[in-house]
């Protein structure tokens, strides 16, 4: 695991393989919170414009297996405070590993439950050994990110 600690107490240990994973339990969910589980287009960076902004705009947050872009915006009424977008470059892979990422970083932020209290833009850039590194891990690398953002926006930076 690159000498970091998983922070989750669920391990499983594949047969035959001798490998070690971390295994994040999932309880039945009650049919309330089950309609919370996708990823709405509210909550989606969907227009170039949108990226552009916070490229260009915004500041950065380095972590160890991705880069988070994030700029403040003005919040129109009805509007989700947090959009969220994605940018996994060619580089990174064929089309199955670029996908994967994406949906590890995806459901990594919906388990994040992160609900600024400004609106915000944010771009999250994976790097290739997102793809190695336990879930529990990508989970606590989104939720420190985030943390850096609010703490950020609550100074009044950007």
């Amino acid at each position: 695991m690159h000498g970091q600690e998983c922070p989750c107490s669920h391990k499983i240990k594949f047969r035959g393989t001798g490998v070690l994973a971390c295994a994040t339990l999932k309880l039945k969910e009650s049919p309330q919170r089950s309609e919370n589980r996708g990823f709405p287009k509210s909550r989606r960076l969907l227009r170039h414009a949108d990226f552009e902004r916070v490229y260009k705009q915004g500041r950065r947050h380095f972590a160890t297996h991705m880069t988070a872009f994030y700029v403040r915006r003005e919040g129109e009424p009805g509007e989700s405070n947090l959009r969220i977008g994605f940018t996994v470059g060619k580089v990174l892979g064929g089309a199955v590993q670029r996908n994967r990422m994406k949906r590890r970083l995806r459901e990594a932020v919906r388990l994040s439950g992160f609900t600024p209290a400004v609106a915000v833009d944010v771009v999250i850039n994976p790097k290739r050994s997102l793809l190695s590194v336990d879930f529990c891990i990508v989970q606590s690398e989104v939720a420190k990110a985030f943390r850096v953002v609010e703490r950020s926006l609550e100074k009044g930076k950007h």
